[in-house]
């Protein structure tokens, strides 16, 4: 449950529409877990209450994990969240297919992003997230900012392939670029395009830096520390490859913006 669903259970227990036993046992069950915010699977301890801290559910990191037990978390978070797709992030093969096998329809996979969502995304509630990747080898590090920015409500469009080797490919998107109410930018081998597009639109910039290169680019380390000291203002910046950590930061400035205004 978010911060919308335990208010409208509150209100109804307010009104007398909800019986206070009733409402108590959909926090327990949901937002409360086993009384303690989490529960406990002995091999994982799931934050149900992450949604109502934050407004975005806990988030399944699948490497590591096998497939039994990213069905198993996701099945709990599922169970909390109703009203939320469940994210899931570095899935491989085996991991998506235990998922498509275990929630059948209600699954969206990509298998360029590496993700599944348990649940379709919502209609988009916030504003504009457009994610411009440098090269086609940039893609799924791009594709994963795009499909987490979707699943937390964004309205998400794409660029591909306006990498600075061919600069009149960026010059062509610049419009698209400048509608945006933020922009992940994701680049390779020099780490240019950020600072690129940061001199031509005043839109909130998250930079990604990818370890896609050669040998120094040293898996990536080249390009962040170009878009740590861009000279062009309002870059931010994430690790290396974590287009999920941009996608989510996206959305939630945009989230932001909206309820702002």
């Amino acid at each position: 449950m978010d911060a919308e669903a335990t208010r409208e259970l509150l209100e109804g227990v307010a009104t007398g529409r909800t019986p206070v036993q009733a409402a108590l046992e959909e926090l327990q069950t949901k937002v409360m877990g086993d009384g303690h915010g989490f529960a406990d699977l002995g091999y994982a301890r799931v934050d149900t209450h992450r949604a109502l801290r934050t407004g975005d559910p806990e988030v399944i990191y699948a490497a590591g994990k096998t497939p039994e037990q990213v069905t198993a978390i996701a099945a709990r978070l599922h169970e909390a969240h109703p009203e939320h797709p469940v994210l899931v992030s570095r899935a491989e093969d085996a991991h998506r297919a235990a998922l498509r096998e275990a929630f059948g329809g209600l699954c969206v996979d990509d298998p360029i992003a590496r993700m599944v969502s348990v649940g379709p995304p919502p209609r988009p509630q916030g504003g504009r997230v457009t994610v411009v990747c440098a090269g086609t080898s940039d893609l799924p590090v791009a594709t994963e900012a795009a499909f987490t920015a979707r699943v937390c409500g964004a309205d998400v469009n794409q660029v591909t392939d306006v990498g600075v080797a061919g600069i009149h490919r960026l010059l062509a998107a610049r419009d698209t670029l400048a509608a945006a109410d933020c922009l992940v930018v994701v680049a390779g081998m020099d780490g240019a395009l950020p600072s690129a597009v940061g001199g031509l639109v005043g839109v909130p910039i998250i930079a990604v830096p990818t370890s896609v290169g050669y040998g120094a680019a040293f898996g990536g380390l080249a390009a962040l520390l170009t878009m740590l000291n861009s000279c062009a203002p309002g870059v931010t910046v994430v690790n290396i490859d974590n287009g999920f950590g941009a996608g989510l930061a996206a959305a939630r400035i945009v989230r932001g913006r909206k309820e702002n205004r």
